[in-house]
């Protein structure tokens, strides 16, 4: 079965200023590579043939870059935003989603095996999979619990809380297309509200491998120190 992949590259990098002043942020290098690149090639590995690119901000340099893929042996095409749609309304603007596809931020750093997860997502004929990740956040401050007269009850020294989160890496039925509105903003939060609210809630497929975000500077940093180190677990045809 051919396998499909559709990159979400068309966001702005606010978070990554000044870096992505120049260069929009699917192309920040991590080692000798653009992450998208890292991330096309970790597809291709998995025998993922078909990507689209849905683009917006400096499209023309990302297009410039992949071209129609056949330096990775791959056929990479684009579909274009004329203005920002968010998460996931851009998928509504390609045509020829096939039934089960891949969806995915194109700055993340992990060594997730996408065709398990894809796999994954056909045995269970889930509408909608999220890899999820556990973080832990650190208060930068002491936390005071008191009662309703003032007095403290407990004092927490920056207390470490912990989340399941989205990675940014989904599979998708089509029928997710049903919610999805034509040529206004629809995000990842809105698909899921209206998922539960329809009674056909997304299934979590929780990761216990690596996963940075690159949108966040501090992420970006220790993406590029992970790489450095152990490039292989990322691009298997890295040799130890």
């Amino acid at each position: 079965m051919s396998k499909r992949a559709i990159i979400l590259a068309g966001g702005k990098g606010k978070r990554l200023l000044p870096y992505t002043i120049v260069l929009p942020k699917p192309l920040m290098p991590i080692g000798e590579y653009p992450i998208l690149e890292v991330v096309v090639r970790q597809l291709a590995f998995y025998g993922f043939r078909h990507i689209t690119m849905a683009v917006n901000h400096q499209a023309e340099i990302i297009q410039a870059f992949f071209g129609k893929g056949k330096k990775w042996k791959v056929k990479i095409d684009y579909s274009f935003e004329d203005k920002p749609l968010s998460t996931i309304a851009p998928l509504k603007l390609i045509s020829n989603l096939p039934e089960d596809f891949l969806v995915m931020n194109g700055d993340i750093l992990t060594d997730l095996n996408y065709s398990d997860f894809y796999q994954f997502h056909i045995n269970k004929k889930s509408i909608f999979l999220i890899s999820s990740y556990k973080r832990e956040l650190k208060s930068e401050f002491g936390v005071l619990e008191f009662d309703k007269n003032a007095k403290l009850k407990e004092f927490k020294e920056k207390p470490v809380v912990r989340y399941n989160v989205s990675m940014g890496i989904y599979m998708a039925n089509r029928t997710i297309l049903e919610y999805i509105p034509n040529n206004k903003p629809y995000g990842f939060d809105n698909l899921m509200l209206d998922l539960i609210k329809a009674g056909k809630p997304a299934t979590v497929k929780p990761f216990h491998g690596c996963w940075l975000d690159i949108g966040r500077p501090d992420d970006y940093i220790q993406a590029i120190d992970e790489f450095e180190k152990n490039g292989f677990l990322f691009l298997k045809e890295l040799k130890k």
